[in-house]
């Protein structure tokens, strides 16, 4: 773990005979999930570097972890998915049998209480609450599709990016379950997450530029386009200010981008003589 106040880097855990296939931070405190190569979902307090509990159910690797609240739901490469509650002793709460390949992408809408999974079966599902049969089943990628970003600013409204074979940003209205509009960005789209401050969406891409893109929805205009990574940018993440976004490729490298501007109103962080690493970085616009 990266303390981006101090630069510190510190071990949570190295897990014996077995690998790290996912990683998710709970919304509120210091919880952080795990899922491994072998199908096992690990709770972590990252303050007290201490393992808090080990859940079974899936039987091959964990790709994909989303918290809603003190649900914890996990997709696997055995194409299911678990809903976990992680007050309660039990394994799983509920088993979703839907995504005939691998699931791949997983995010929660928590304020309207949807799950979007994307699969490599090249399906996108949008399951309600905790219902075991999906609400919608969108068809249009023609590659996997592990890129899903729900929008802050219009309610109902679903980002979805397909891979190699697809190359498509396709936008879901999961209000109708119909199909809004699509973009082809020309790559793989590996990653995708809105702007919390403003209504642009960022996707990160594959072979052949492996960029970084910044979208002005819903006119779908390029505001920016970053390079710097030399292998796909799977992974995407975004910092509670909704500011900054930082890349993981398979160059083994992290890359820190400081793209969105600020809420109105909203202050520096230097302005309350916080600062740290992150402050020094520039502005890209």
């Amino acid at each position: 773990m990266w303390n981006s106040q101090t630069g510190r880097v510190n071990k949570l855990c190295e897990l014996q005979d077995d690998t790290v296939t996912s990683v998710s931070w709970i919304q509120r405190g210091s919880h952080i999930a795990i899922g491994t190569g072998k199908g096992l979902v690990q709770i972590w307090d990252a303050e007290r570097v201490r393992r808090l509990r080990t859940m079974t159910g899936h039987t091959a690797r964990v790709g994909s972890l989303a918290w809603n609240d003190h649900i914890l739901t996990s997709g696997s490469r055995d194409r299911l998915i678990y809903h976990r509650d992680v007050r309660a002793p039990d394994q799983w709460l509920r088993k979703l049998v839907g995504h005939k390949q691998e699931v791949c992408g997983l995010r929660w809408n928590c304020e309207d209480g949807q799950l979007a999974s994307g699969g490599n079966d090249n399906k996108l599902m949008v399951w309600d609450k905790l219902n075991e049969t999906p609400l919608w089943k969108f068809s249009e990628h023609t590659a996997a599709v592990k890129a899903i970003a729900w929008s802050p600013h219009q309610r109902g409204l679903l980002a979805s990016g397909g891979g190699t074979a697809d190359r498509r940003i396709i936008f879901h209205d999961t209000l109708r379950g119909s199909t809004i509009n699509e973009i082809d960005t020309g790559s793989q789209v590996c990653n995708l997450a809105w702007s919390k401050n403003s209504n642009e969406i960022v996707s990160t891409h594959g072979y052949s530029q492996n960029q970084i893109v910044v979208w002005k929805y819903p006119s779908m205009t390029q505001v920016v386009s970053l390079t710097g990574h030399t292998y796909r940018v799977l992974y995407l993440a975004m910092s509670p200010d909704g500011r900054v976004v930082v890349t993981g490729a398979g160059d083994e490298t992290l890359r820190f981008w400081n793209v969105f501007g600020r809420k109105p109103g909203q202050r520096e962080e230097g302005d309350a003589g916080g600062g740290g690493k992150l402050g020094d970085w520039g502005v890209i616009r």
